[in-house]
């Protein structure tokens, strides 16, 4: 008989938010395969349990090398529990390799579920929730970056995304050239902690607000594009906006390019109007 794989939800902030399950599988599994075991140790110490069974670290930086090992722990019969340091194990996180493998073996995986952040902050975004797509942590660098979002501009779906705090306005920002300055959004910050924050608004305006330093867990979550024709945007609103982006210091290329797709028209409809308030001398951009 094989064993059995368990996939462990953690708490993302409150310890107190644990699963009643969590408790009886640290405390019953024959090997505990734990992101950090440092951090495993406070939190059997918060929940008041002593595991019996072996506890090996499994991260990023082994999760290759150790994956054989553990299955071969499953493949005898053993019962292993993968916690990862808060929310759902494989959920950018390690144990996709390891639920795989298991999986190609036939060896039975289960979960216990748990805290999600992807699902805590869509709940309190404010935003549509009845799709949604997860994105997890967009690339560091900035072309690539700016490359991910574009492939999702027309998605109509709700997005959800992983941040660091450090590069969060760099995000945001990028997020308000590709999706358009007003499209709305939440910053989800320190979930479930004792500051808690959830900060909506859009994209532009959230930011400048993170320009400013943000500390803590960050997810973020964006409204999905507006439905091409759903929303009658006239040609004196366009061209309003292309200003506004412009005084902003964007140039008029990407400015047209953007405001295209906030308000889910060609970027021909807008480069037109731009050219036709010109040509009929409209006033300069309204004070703001």
């Amino acid at each position: 008989m094989t064993g059995t794989l368990v996939l462990a939800g953690t708490p993302i902030g409150d310890i107190s938010d644990a699963p009643p399950r969590l408790a009886a599988e640290l405390t019953g599994a024959d090997v505990i395969a734990a992101e950090d075991t440092r951090r495993l140790r406070r939190l059997t110490q918060a929940l008041g349990v002593t595991p019996r069974g072996r506890v090996v670290s499994y991260f990023e930086g082994n999760e290759s090398a150790r994956t054989p090992e553990l299955v071969e722990e499953l493949a005898g019969g053993a019962r292993v529990l993968l916690v990862t340091d808060a929310g759902m194990p494989s959920v950018s996180d390690p144990g996709y390799r390891l639920v795989a493998a298991a999986v190609e073996r036939e060896i039975r995986v289960t979960a216990v579920p748990g805290p999600s952040a992807v699902l805590t902050a869509l709940a309190l975004s404010g935003l549509p929730v009845d799709r949604f797509c997860f994105e997890g942590f967009l690339p560091r660098k900035a072309g690539e970056r700016l490359g991910r979002l574009r492939e999702v501009a027309d998605e109509r779906r709700t997005l959800v995304y992983f941040e660091a705090p450090h590069r969060l306005d760099d995000t945001l920002a990028a997020m308000a050239e590709v999706f358009g300055a007003e499209r709305r959004a939440a910053v989800c910050r320190e979930l479930t902690k004792t500051y808690e924050e959830v900060r909506r608004g859009p994209l532009a305006e959230l930011a400048a607000w993170a320009a400013e330093g943000v500390r803590g867990e960050i997810t973020v979550v964006v409204e999905g594009a507006p439905e091409k024709g759903s929303e009658e945007v006239d040609a004196a609103e366009l061209v309003r906006r292309v200003r506004v982006r412009e005084e902003a210091g964007e140039r008029r290329k990407e400015a047209i390019a953007a405001v295209a797709v906030a308000a889910g028209v060609p970027k021909r409809q807008v480069f037109d109007a731009v050219v036709a308030a010109k040509t009929a001398g409209t006033p300069g951009p309204p004070e703001r």
